[in-house]
């Protein structure tokens, strides 16, 4: 799997984005007072979700992982995170965003398909 410091830099945007959503969907999707908790309560969650369940050893986390789960398991994560981010941004009435927004996601997935690879089965493309 290639490390391509633009690939990491783009998904780590795109983690940004996807986070953030949640927390737009916090904000325009609810009424007061729960837009206040789940403002933070949200993107929150999806941040833990994300930083918690890493396949052991992946080098582009540093090696680290809290909980060690499967490659599958760590796409999926990845997945509902970043498609759950355009959701969510559909979810709060912002369509055509969340429209760019899952553009970008299949354009990133399809630019990075030995990072896919990888986690499907535990080869590189290189291999």
């Amino acid at each position: 799997m290639s490390l391509n410091p633009v690939m990491l830099a783009v998904r780590f945007l795109l983690e940004l984005i996807a986070i953030t959503s949640f927390g737009v969907l916090g904000w325009r999707a609810f009424d007061s007072p729960w837009r206040y908790l789940l403002v933070v309560v949200l993107p929150v969650a999806a941040a833990l979700l994300w930083g918690t369940f890493a396949v052991p050893d992946d080098p582009s986390r540093g090696g680290g992982a809290p909980v060690p789960v499967s490659g599958p398991v760590r796409l999926g994560v990845e997945l509902a995170v970043l498609f759950g981010g355009a959701a969510a941004l559909w979810g709060a009435a912002l369509p055509r965003w969340a429209l760019v927004s899952a553009a970008a996601l299949v354009g990133y997935h399809l630019l990075a398909y030995d990072r896919i690879l990888w986690l499907l089965t535990g080869r590189s493309a290189d291999a």
